[in-house]
């Protein structure tokens, strides 16, 4: 028998009840075949609680089903669309149940910096580090990503940085597309609230869900999106994750090049504003 067709308690209780079994000798199995002496043994160590007779119907426990994927997404796009402010869009993912992986993570990494920046980076998802402290980027990649705005004359307090998925996934492997879709209302709902004048995202995952595009991000890299919040267009650009840096730092060249980018895009538009 497999693992896969093993039977449930339920299953083997029946069958038990079926095949006449109804009451319980010892709290250890006894093999009465290898030792006529056994069985006087067995009777001596019998336990001495009345015998209890397994009911004829068994009750099946009553486990709450999770949401659907669709009436979660359905759920994650109507609560995002009602949070007039970044800190009711915190409260209501503190509340929102419809995403598994908020069970299995310690805590919500909802954002880090300043909320009036004029730039904002999303990443994928949190790492270990980030679900401990509760704030995006702040392991290995975070100061990598410290270290290239940095680069450009900019810091933590001048820039906000969140991540498409809020919550840790199990052993930080890659959300799954139900997930993603679950969580995108939200971070979708954070960038309007944001409104920044860049947005850039980190990565493939990011780029792909947030900029619509199935291109990977070595052809997304460099270049310019509008991002439509619905009341205005964004300026975005895709650049490659730290951690992939990280991985593979003769890359490194490239994303310096797309920060120069970024700030030459910065500066037009204080220029535009300002005239």
């Amino acid at each position: 028998m497999t693992p896969d067709s093993a039977p449930t308690v339920q299953q083997l209780l029946a069958f038990y009840l079926e095949a006449g079994v109804d009451c319980a000798l010892t709290e250890e199995p006894v093999n009465r075949l290898s030792d006529p002496d056994i069985g006087a043994v067995a009777r001596e160590t019998a336990l001495p609680k009345p015998v209890r007779t397994i009911p004829a119907v068994i009750a099946t426990p009553r486990v709450e089903a999770a949401p659907a994927p669709e009436a979660a997404i359905l759920s994650a796009r109507e609560a995002a669309r009602t949070a007039p402010t970044l800190e009711a869009l915190r409260a209501l993912l503190e509340q929102f149940d419809g995403c598994a992986l908020k069970s299995t993570a310690t805590r919500l990494v909802f954002a880090d910096g300043n909320p009036q920046a004029r730039i904002m980076f999303v990443g994928e998802a949190p790492g270990r580090e980030e679900d401990i402290e509760g704030l995006p980027f702040v392991g290995r990649s975070g100061k990598l990503l410290d270290r290239m705005i940095a680069a450009i004359g900019l810091d933590r307090t001048s820039v906000y940085i969140a991540n498409v998925i809020p919550w840790r996934p199990p052993g930080n492997r890659t959300p799954t597309p139900q997930e993603t879709q679950i969580c995108l209302p939200f971070i979708q709902r954070q960038i309007e609230l944001v409104n920044p004048d860049v947005l850039v995202t980190l990565g493939n995952p990011s780029t792909q869900t947030l900029l619509s595009t199935r291109e990977g991000i070595m052809k997304t890299r460099g270049r310019w999106f509008d991002y439509e919040t619905g009341t205005r267009v964004i300026r975005a650009l895709a650049t490659f994750h730290p951690a992939y840096l990280l991985r593979s730092p003769s890359y490194k060249r490239m994303a310096w090049q797309d920060l120069r980018s970024i700030a030459k895009t910065l500066e037009q538009a204080q220029t535009t504003s300002s005239s």
